[in-house]
């Protein structure tokens, strides 16, 4: 059963809104102008945020899109209020799906301008670090810039259908599902993977090496709870097929001359030669 997540400042209200003229498209910033790198900015990714991000990248495969119909953001800068261009979110991982993987279908992203992409994202994950947690959990009310918080951002003006975040210090996963106007809870005490019905895909924990490292990793997993592979994995699986197929007909061939043999031996015993046969 979902627990609705109660914030105390729940009933707050965002910064007046003012009614954009014209055409977005035409007349507001474009991904060129906005891009994702902004000088004298802090806070680069620690190495985990960095593999992290990228096993996500490497797995999320949905079945009912196509590689070029699905964008993947990793610490992208993410520009969601055509009323104020310059107001942006950085998320640690989140995809899109059914818009270009490449900007116009032409160029790679140096942001994500939603005015401009018309489609929001459909999934968010924050990788929790003692800097960002609460905001993260949606435990702050607003910045010194007085820019909508993340958990505003996802939940109230985008509407991202799913959010999780994961704390990999203490395996925690946070799972969030947009009901109605609020995000709730859809975390069970002994779940470990969680279904987007959207992409038939599941996301959770995985403990295994990735980039030579055991960890316990946040990977996506297909519609049968089978653990999608990365490239690397699938060349690795390929050639362990080609070597059990060649193996495979070793053991055959041998088997084969071992019966050859044994009948020509049954044959001698007869006093019949083989090569005569």
């Amino acid at each position: 059963m979902s627990q609705r997540i109660v914030e105390n400042n729940q009933k707050r209200t965002l910064p007046p809104q003012e009614e954009p003229k014209g055409s977005l498209r035409e007349n507001l910033p474009t991904m060129y102008d906005l891009p994702s790198e902004e000088v004298g900015e802090s806070g680069l990714p620690d190495e985990f945020h960095v593999f992290q991000s990228q096993l996500l990248r490497e797995t999320f495969q949905p079945l009912n899109y196509s590689a070029d119909e699905v964008f993947i953001g990793t610490d992208i800068n993410l520009y969601f209020d055509e009323n104020h261009t310059r107001w942006y979110r950085r998320p640690d991982w989140f995809a899109s799906v059914g818009v270009p993987r490449l900007y116009d279908r032409k160029d790679l992203r140096l942001s994500y301008v939603v005015w401009q992409e018309q489609v929001n994202p459909l999934i968010v994950v924050e990788l929790l670090s003692p800097s960002t947690e609460k905001e993260d959990l949606g435990q702050v009310t607003k910045d010194d810039k007085e820019i909508p918080t993340k958990w505003d951002v996802y939940e109230k003006i985008l509407r991202v259908p799913f959010y999780f975040t994961y704390d990999h210090l203490t395996q925690q996963i946070h799972a969030f599902r947009l009901e109605g106007d609020v995000y709730a809870s859809f975390l069970a005490n002994d779940e470990t993977r969680f279904l987007i019905p959207n992409v038939g895909l599941y996301l959770g924990l995985w403990q295994g090496c990735y980039q030579n490292i055991n960890e316990t990793w946040l990977r996506w997993f297909d519609g049968q709870g089978i653990v999608i592979p990365t490239p690397l994995e699938k060349e690795a699986q390929e050639k362990e097929r080609e070597r059990a197929e060649k193996e495979h007909e070793r053991a055959e061939k041998e088997a084969l001359a071992d019966k050859l043999a044994t009948l020509n031996a049954k044959l001698i015993a007869m006093g019949i030669d083989p090569n005569n046969l």
